[in-house]
């Protein structure tokens, strides 16, 4: 994400999620779209979300698992906006992403019990239905520079509840290292 803003305009140019572009060959920004962001202060607010992720959801996976979801998660999202969002030409941000991130963390606490983790998912799915209703605050859009697409943030969420359910997230069986079936041998020491 933050190299993507380094780069500034170019970065937008190149990795955004641009309807034409996608329609020519450029699947990747299916994908590169989520990293690219409209400027400074957009970037700050997705990556002041994913700080809230690590604080609130800390989960200890490998990189390889937190690369997978960000990439299937993010395609899905991007997939679903292609396909149910026809009139959107350009996207770019990670908040799709980090409310899908959101979802496989709280599901998991609030399977243990969490009521914290409870109040927060309700008031993530809360707020995803409040914005499709009402939109997103002008404010919002003012501060960022441009419209909030409020639909990234269902199909972000909807995209990680495939994701969990396909791989064991909410289960917690992501992540665990599979221990080999017993020996059916039995050692002659024994």
């Amino acid at each position: 994400m933050l190299v993507a803003e380094f780069l500034g305009d170019w970065a937008r140019t190149w990795l955004a999620f641009d309807r034409a572009a996608i329609a020519d060959g450029q699947w990747w920004r299916l994908l590169t779209g989520n990293f690219a962001h409209l400027g400074w202060y957009h970037w700050m607010l997705n990556a002041l979300g994913v700080l809230v992720l690590v604080l609130l959801c800390p989960q200890p996976l490998s990189l390889w698992i937190w690369l997978r979801r960000v990439a299937l998660i993010g395609i899905g999202m991007s997939l679903c906006l292609w396909w149910f969002v026809p009139g959107l030409v350009h996207y770019v941000g990670m908040s799709g992403v980090i409310h899908g991130l959101f979802l496989l963390g709280l599901v998991p606490q609030v399977r243990r019990g969490d009521l914290i983790a409870l109040g927060c998912l309700l008031y993530l799915l809360g707020k995803i239905g409040w914005e499709l209703y009402a939109g997103a605050p002008l404010s919002d859009e003012a501060a960022i520079g441009g419209r909030v697409v409020v639909e990234s943030h269902l199909f972000g969420t909807l995209s990680a509840a495939v994701y969990g359910a396909v791989f064991g997230s909410f289960g917690g069986r992501e992540g665990r290292r599979h221990e080999a079936a017993p020996s059916s041998i039995q050692n002659d020491d024994e």
